[in-house]
Parts: structure tokens; C-alpha cells; sequence
């Protein structure tokens, strides 16, 4: 078992990768959170509107997103990680995560530059290794979304050098999250609302 674990609806409405039987921990381990997420991947709309709005600190995708979160109890968090050597402090990241909720780690990863992903995927796999982490989850856009942005005009704005599935899956398969399970949705067309 694996991705199947996961409701036919979410699994026909979203690209899914999977590493390390995330989807097996989230649901046996972490049921709120994984009814959370299911609940969350079920009620997002991709609105063209959103789509079509231009700049801004953060995407009305992205807040949509949050918001749905948000109204489940998850929060953004931020890490501070000291790293001491003889007694010494020489390293002191900080690592932030979108959403987090009881050892469970969400990242959304919406039209920004692709080196994100290397980003997030450090930092599950840190957190992992610190045992503070036990899944960690992108939500980011299927490749085939480009088409919806080449034709509301705004191709370029989401060009292949963006975060999409086609840049995700690699480095999750070259074990950049090193053991970290691991959960990935690329948002496909049939999220998509042309009418709204």
C-alpha cells in the first residue's frame, strides 16, 4: 500500500509521489492530520481569478491555501536549531515550515523559484534526523497547470524554471529528504475552475 491509501477523488484530482510510506504513518500515526489534509486537498478550488492576479507578497493560491489550514489549527512554525561544537555555538538556523501540526510538516510551493524545493526538502530532512519531524508534505502544481497559465497569458510568469511536480520528483527520487517520509501533490486541471 502506499498513494492508494489515499480517497480515489484526491488520487484522480492530484499528481501524487510518495517516499518512505508516508501515506501509511500519516493515517495510522497521525489520523487528524491526515483527515486534515484529505479534507484540505478535497475543498481547494484553483480559481482563474487567483490565477490571473498578478504580484503581491504572497498568491491569492497560496493564501487560499493557508486559509484552509489555518481553519484546521495548523500554524506556521519556525525552528531554531543550535549547533555547538566543545561547548561552542557555531551554526544557528533557522528553519520554517508553512504549516505544522503534531510532528507533521507542510510546504506550499506555489510558483516560486525551483531551488524551494531543495530548500524544503533540507529542512524535512533535518528535522527528521533531529527526530523532531515524522512526515513531511509539498503542495505544489502539476506540470499540465502551464497550460492554464499560457493561456490566461501569464505563461511566463510560470516557466519551467518554477515550482511544479517535474522539478519536485527528481530530487525526491535522488533522496534530498534523505529518510524523511515524504508526501508530494501537484494540483492538476481538474482542480482547476475556469468560471470563477
Amino acid at each position: 500500500m502506499g498513494v492508494e491509501l489515499l480517497p480515489q477523488n484526491i488520487r484522480d484530482t492530484y499528481q501524487i509521489e510518495e517516499r518512505h510510506h508516508a501515506c501509511a504513518i500519516l493515517r495510522s500515526d497521525f489520523p487528524e492530520q491526515w483527515n486534515d489534509l484529505i479534507t484540505v486537498l478535497n475543498d481547494f478550488v484553483l480559481r482563474r481569478s487567483h490565477v490571473e492576479t498578478r504580484g503581491g507578497n504572497k498568491s491569492p493560491i497560496a493564501r487560499a491555501i493557508d486559509a484552509l489550514f489555518f481553519a484546521r489549527h495548523w500554524t506556521e512554525h519556525s525552528f531554531n536549531i543550535a549547533v555547538t561544537a566543545d561547548g561552542n555555538q557555531t551554526l544557528a538556523p533557522t528553519h520554517h515550515v508553512d504549516y505544522w501540526k503534531g510532528r507533521v510538516a507542510i510546504e506550499t510551493e506555489w510558483n516560486n523559484k525551483d531551488p524551494f524545493f531543495d530548500r524544503d526538502l533540507t529542512t524535512f530532512r533535518l528535522l527528521f534526523e533531529l527526530n523532531v519531524l515524522s512526515v513531511g508534505i509539498i503542495i505544489t502544481r502539476a506540470d499540465e497547470l502551464q497550460q492554464v497559465f499560457d493561456d490566461l497569458g501569464r505563461g511566463a510568469a510560470a516557466g519551467q524554471s518554477t515550482t511544479h511536480m517535474a522539478k519536485l520528483i527528481p530530487k525526491m527520487r535522488n533522496r534530498a529528504s534523505g529518510g524523511c517520509p515524504l508526501l508530494a501533490f501537484g494540483i492538476t486541471m481538474r482542480k482547476y475552475a475556469p468560471n470563477s
